[in-house]
């Protein structure tokens, strides 16, 4: 089994924390086993979470397209020739 990521542990555990907390809050329950019953839903709730975080580098295949099947041509003029190198005349 591999290892957790740093992000698969920050998920997981943001998740069980504020989970937690708000099932405590809005279920107002004071008795052991009603606390016992939201804590061992959120650990769940975090471990669901924490395992469906995608791992790095296993990204889904990028379809591919098809070539064109004309290649694209650049419509740029021409250059303009080089201009012909300047000739000195011997001094007589």
């Amino acid at each position: 089994m591999p290892r957790p990521t740093a992000a698969q542990l920050a998920y997981g555990s943001c998740t069980v924390i504020f989970s937690t907390l708000a099932m405590l809050l809005l279920s107002q329950t004071s008795s052991g086993a009603g606390i016992a019953v939201i804590s061992v839903a959120a650990l769940a709730l975090g471990l669901l979470v924490a395992m469906t975080v995608p791992l790095p580098g296993k990204r889904p295949a990028a379809v591919e397209q098809p070539a064109p099947r004309e290649p694209l041509r650049a419509s740029l003029p021409a250059p303009a020739p080089a201009p012909e190198p300047v000739r000195e005349r011997a001094a007589s």
